[in-house]
């Protein structure tokens, strides 16, 4: 018993300490103990088999590393140093392709291809009809040691400039290896580039490239110096058409290569690089007439059935020769007409009375003039999405100060700004938007060229007049279309309401910008339209209405929907 406590005592003081082979004793499993449990089983040692193989695969492969390594040094090594010396590394860019820009129906009007010579992509253009339009782009541009100080496509005219920040997309780079001879050796992708946006555009292709067309035939067989055309949709502002003639080839400007057409752009009379749509600032003549029968009939200053005689011209004293008269005359005598039929037939004589008064006839006179011209929109900028659009001009008492060196305004200033003469001048995109206005009873709409773009459809001012004032200028464009002025609109298939002006121009009046402007169907208008044909001869018996005859033809037979 002494014994036993002694050895427990002698235990307890111990330094207890397990020896490792009396570990490796208890790796046998004794009798009765639980195999799954790992019971009586503290540890197995590693075989000798792993050892020996975890051994063999670091020997081999430190081998094949030193062999290598002896390789790339030793038997390569002169070879790879003066590869070193010779290769460089350099970051190049990846050029992103620009964005496609399609029509209406989705048929692509700018693109891009494969270019033979560049490291980047052609731009490729839907010709001939959209140059204006669409615009051109500047390609990336290289110094004589080939790096870019341009690095990227840039839109230097028409949707390509306005929307160049959407078309563009972003460039990617990659890093690469190359040597004195320009051998690519190895190349790794940094950024990978992104691709421009798509645009949808309002356009119908067909009718831009028919519009154009028959702008271009007329103006080379009779004469004009150019002209331009819009078809525009009256209740959102989307554009079907805007054309101009002449214009430039968009790939030529683009790529900048052919020196010798692109001289003859900068020296051709016509002005290539007009868009006449919106910078391009022409005499209306009648037109503007539509505008000014409405302020009339707001001002109360003549009930749209009062009848004024036109006997071919009205006159008053001379303010410089008192003993003499002032003529001014009317394109032809027209006799009694109230103002449907004035704005039928395009009578002179009662614009100039309701325009500066005459006799017993009151007249708006020119800050009324000027005051409707701007209700509508004439005047001032559209908004339209294209660069470099210009306004219009309104001659005014302050205007004519200006540019006449102080001279005062005059009675027959006002008689000749009332039919759209003087130093009136607009464009055919105001005019549009402006005959828009009628069509619609008094909402003016921005044009626009994107579609889908809410922002512009929302830009809506409304001009809050009377609809019977409305209803007596679309019964005036009617009958004018029936019996009056615009008699070649007058077809089976569709009822088209539109005013004609023939503004003459020069000291010697020998030339004219032929207008006709417009709406249709008549019952529940849709499109407004305007045609204007520029600078062509005074004897010539072909105008604007021709063009738009042609083109509603064409438009019953291949795009009917329109019409509907």
């Amino acid at each position: 018993m002494i014994r036993k406590i002694l050895i427990k005592q002698k235990i307890k003081d111990a330094n207890f300490f397990v020896e490792p082979d009396e570990i490796f004793l208890d790796s046998k499993n004794l009798q009765n103990f639980d195999l799954q449990q790992f019971e009586g089983r503290i540890e197995k040692p590693i075989s000798k088999k792993t050892i020996l193989f975890i051994g063999i695969f670091f020997l081999l492969f430190l081998g094949m590393f030193s062999s290598r390594l002896g390789y790339l040094q030793i038997q390569k090594g002169e070879a790879y140093l003066d590869r070193s010396k010779n290769n460089t590394l350099e970051k190049q860019i990846i050029f992103s392709n620009r964005g496609i820009i399609y029509d209406r129906n989705k048929i692509e009007l700018a693109w891009n291809k494969e270019g033979e010579e560049l490291s980047t992509t052609i731009r490729t253009y839907l010709s001939p009809g959209f140059s204006h339009l669409l615009g051109y782009v500047s390609y990336p541009m290289q110094d004589k040691s080939g790096n870019y100080w341009q690095s990227e496509f840039i839109g230097k005219d028409g949707l390509e400039k306005q929307y160049n920040d959407l078309l563009k997309g972003e460039n990617g780079s990659k890093i690469v290896e190359i040597d004195a001879r320009k051998v690519i050796h190895s190349e790794n992708i940094v950024n990978i580039p992104e691709r421009g946006v798509d645009l949808i555009t309002t356009i119908d292709s067909r009718i831009q490239t028919e519009l154009f067309t028959l702008i271009k035939n007329l103006s080379q067989s009779n004469f004009f110096l150019g002209g331009a055309g819009v078809l525009m949709d009256i209740k959102n502002g989307e554009i079907l058409s805007s054309v101009s003639f002449p214009e430039y080839n968009s790939e030529i400007l683009s790529l900048g290569k052919d020196k010798e057409n692109i001289e003859n752009y900068f020296n051709d009379k016509r002005k290539v690089f007009l868009d006449r749509t919106i910078s391009g600032l022409y005499t209306p003549g009648s037109i503007v007439k539509p505008f000014f029968a409405i302020g009339a009939l707001v001002e109360g200053i003549i009930d749209p059935y009062k009848k004024i005689l036109s006997t071919g011209s009205i006159s008053i004293p001379n303010p410089y020769f008192p003993d003499q008269e002032t003529v001014f005359k009317d394109w032809k005598a027209h006799g009694w007409v109230d103002m449907r039929q004035a704005l039928a037939v395009s009578s002179d004589v009662y614009f100039y009375e309701i325009g500066g008064g005459f006799e017993g006839q009151k007249g708006l006179g020119i800050t009324n003039i000027e005051k409707y011209s701007k209700l509508f929109g004439i005047g001032q900028k559209t908004g339209i999405d294209l660069p470099d659009e210009k306004s219009g001009v309104i001659p005014s008492p302050s205007w004519k100060i200006k540019n006449f060196k102080g001279e005062v305004w005059r009675i027959g200033d006002t008689y000749h700004t009332a039919i759209g003469q003087y130093g009136f001048q607009v464009t055919p995109m105001e005019m549009t938007r402006a005959i828009s206005a009628i069509a619609n009873y008094g909402f003016l709409v921005t044009p626009h060229y994107i579609s889908g773009d809410k922002d512009k459809e929302k830009v809506i001012s409304q001009i809050d007049f009377k609809k019977e004032y409305f209803d007596v200028v679309h019964e005036g464009m009617r009958e004018g279309v029936l019996v009056g002025t615009s008699i070649l609109l007058n077809v089976p298939y569709v009822q088209v309401a539109s005013k004609t002006g023939t503004a003459q121009l020069g000291i010697n009046k020998n030339k004219i910008n032929s207008w006709i402007v417009g709406f249709f169907p008549y019952e529940n208008p849709k499109y407004a339209f305007t045609v204007m044909m520029e600078a062509g001869p005074s004897t010539n018996s072909v105008s604007a209405s021709f063009i738009m005859r042609q083109l509603l033809d064409w438009m019953s037979i291949n795009t009917p929907e329109y019409l509907k």
